[in-house]
């Protein structure tokens, strides 16, 4: 049992030993977050007429636009699909980090065992 899981039960643990666990899973989180900053996504919106690409820290880095697919478009419907296609990057983007966070904690995410699991929750629901 860990440090970190002993604490989360209530119990008495060894505190350096718990810096340590800390410490590690810090490291892995920045690894985690270095490595999607690197990385690049993209976003479409339904009608395929717009197409982005985001850098892994979310900035919008360029878009594409199909001059067919416009057509259709009046300046609303646009930015609408603008918002959509940027909207679908980030998607990927979550998507992504959650892929490279998955193993860090060695506990499934958002699971029953997950002692932050309601703290995350409320922070979701609450802001």
């Amino acid at each position: 049992m860990s440090q970190i899981d002993a604490f989360a039960a209530g119990r008495e643990g060894d505190v350096p030993g718990l810096l340590r666990e800390m410490n590690a899973w810090s490291a892995g989180v920045a690894g985690a977050l270095d490595e999607l900053s690197r990385e690049r996504l993209e976003g479409t919106d339904a009608s395929g007429a717009v197409r982005v690409r985001v850098s892994g820290t979310g900035r919008l880095l360029g878009m594409r636009l199909d001059p067919k697919g416009l057509r259709e478009l009046d300046h609303e419907r646009l930015a609408a699909a603008v918002m959509e296609a940027v909207a679908a990057a980030h998607g990927a983007l979550g998507d992504r980090l959650e892929d490279l966070t998955a193993g860090l904690s060695g506990r499934p995410a958002g699971g029953a065992d997950d002692p932050l699991a309601a703290h995350v929750e409320r922070v979701m629901r609450e802001g």
